[in-house]
């Protein structure tokens, strides 16, 4: 069930409407009833998947209170052992299991050994890489002794099967969201409004940016042969505003819908593409993620405490293992390991870090902009990799934009550039916002005007209902 369907504008007024009335009444009922349309929401796309989810929540649970209960270290260590093994293991069947048998037997025809073994039909559960991470982190910072175990198994089945944020993230920690299911949720005018707000936010982004988005950049990607480097920078500059407006929009929408419910999810995005440099990037995007992996790889690892070169291990280590659960490609890997070396500067750097605190400042010149500009395209050169459907997929599109040719004007993949210029000016001028929408006329008719007139533009670009990219990973 997508956000931007009818299937869920009919679902969630009924969710809205019950939640509110079970919150008042019965906190254990209210947290039943949102599991019920969890998992009916899950299930909306393959009810199959739903035996996966409730595994993982049951194993997870039952170690959380079983690691409280271990006074040996060896028995805790057993007891993460078997929640990883779980977790990982079945992410590695139904993700990357067809992913190691075509490598291994490419690997053997290139030593003159031929394997007749073919890929199995593994149907891949939606969102498992963020709910399995999200469960894993649980019984880890149990483990750490960093939280208590919750005891209530339908609070802690809705914790992991929470609508807003299943599919798509973000990543939540128990430390964040779990403890508020076993309280009563507040809602007010002020709430509401701002995530109706948020909400017409994310869609905007969703439907008018990254599905128009998606109509250009997939052209270039299809018929990189055929097109002028022009095109394909522009086609690499609109994948990355794809991206940025399907996966952030998701974000905004899944905040949203968890708002009107009276619960607060992390921000998940901060404006990336306005940093100065790839450090900074990675602390605006995809921010449960690179955090999840900051705390749980990257400082067990050593984190920065070593020398300089054991960093760079580290920093590598982490950006192929982030970009290889973006999916089983080796398009990802290499994605990665480019993020790994543009970050490597960073490590070396005498610089303080670029805080994650906010975005405004009192002082932006000419050469913030260059660094903002030259980060951009890096980032969009990655991307080329993310989107490509293989390694020489991606080459010849690369080889395509330093090839040499003449510029030929078509106006088709120029007629969207103004409205992606004025978002980006729409966001520059709101970056110091929570989620990117900090103008709020007072005059009640010119705020009503406002969001009619975003609600008619996304009515007027709406192609298809088109699933979100995150949705495969």
């Amino acid at each position: 069930m997508l956000f931007q369907s009818f299937e869920f504008l009919i679902f969630f007024p009924i969710v809205f409407i019950l939640f509110w009335v079970l919150n008042n009444w019965n906190i254990t009922a209210r947290n039943l009833f949102i599991l019920a349309a969890s998992y009916f929401f899950y299930g909306y796309w393959d009810y199959r998947f739903l035996a996966l989810i409730l595994a993982s929540s049951v194993i997870d649970y039952t170690i959380g209170i079983q690691l409280s209960q271990a006074v040996k270290l060896g028995t805790r260590k057993r007891l993460l052992i078997v929640s990883f093994l779980f977790n990982i293991g079945a992410l590695g069947y139904c993700k990357y299991l067809n992913f190691f048998i075509e490598n291994f037997v490419s690997t053997l025809k290139s030593i003159g050994v031929e394997q007749d073994v073919s890929s199995l039909s593994i149907i891949l559960p939606v969102g498992i890489s963020f709910y399995t991470f999200q469960t894993l982190s649980y019984t880890i910072d149990i483990y750490r002794k960093r939280i208590e175990p919750e005891l209530n198994i339908i609070t802690f089945l809705t914790f992991v099967s929470f609508f807003p944020q299943l599919v798509a993230g973000p990543i939540e920690r128990a430390s964040n969201l779990l403890g508020q299911f076993n309280r009563k949720s507040k809602f007010t005018h002020e709430i509401g409004s701002e995530a109706l707000r948020q909400i017409l936010y994310g869609l905007f982004k969703k439907v008018v940016i990254a599905d128009n988005c998606a109509i250009y950049a997939n052209q270039a990607f299809a018929n990189h042969g055929e097109l002028s480097s022009h095109y394909l920078i522009l086609g690499a500059v609109f994948f990355a505003f794809q991206i940025y407006g399907d996966f952030s929009g998701y974000s905004d929408i899944a905040r949203g819908v968890a708002k009107l419910l009276g619960f607060g999810l992390m921000k998940n995005f901060n404006f990336p593409y306005f940093s100065k440099n790839v450090g900074e990037f990675w602390r605006k995007w995809h921010i449960s993620l690179s955090t999840w992996f900051r705390d749980y790889l990257y400082i067990p690892l050593g984190g920065s405490r070593d020398s300089k070169w054991v960093v760079v291990r580290n920093v590598f280590v982490v950006f192929i293992v982030s970009g290889f659960w973006h999916g089983a490609n080796w398009t990802f890997i290499v994605w990665g390991a480019f993020h790994a070396i543009l970050f490597i500067p960073s490590v070396f750097s005498s610089k303080k870090k670029v805080t994650n605190s906010g975005n405004s400042s009192n002082s932006f010149s000419l050469l913030d902009f260059g660094r903002m500009l030259f980060t951009f395209s890096l980032i969009c050169f990655a991307w080329i990799f993310f989107r490509a459907d293989s390694l020489s997929h991606a080459i010849g599109y690369i080889s395509g934009i330093f090839s040499i040719d003449t510029f030929h004007y078509n106006g088709y993949y120029f007629k969207f550039l103004p409205i992606l210029f004025l978002f980006i000016v729409w966001e520059w001028v709101n970056r110091d916002s929570e989620y990117g929408w900090k103008l709020v006329p007072k005059s009640k008719v010119i705020r009503w005007f406002v969001y009619l007139f975003v609600i008619c533009t996304i009515l007027l670009f709406r192609q298809e209902d088109n699933a979100f990219i995150y949705f495969q990973f």
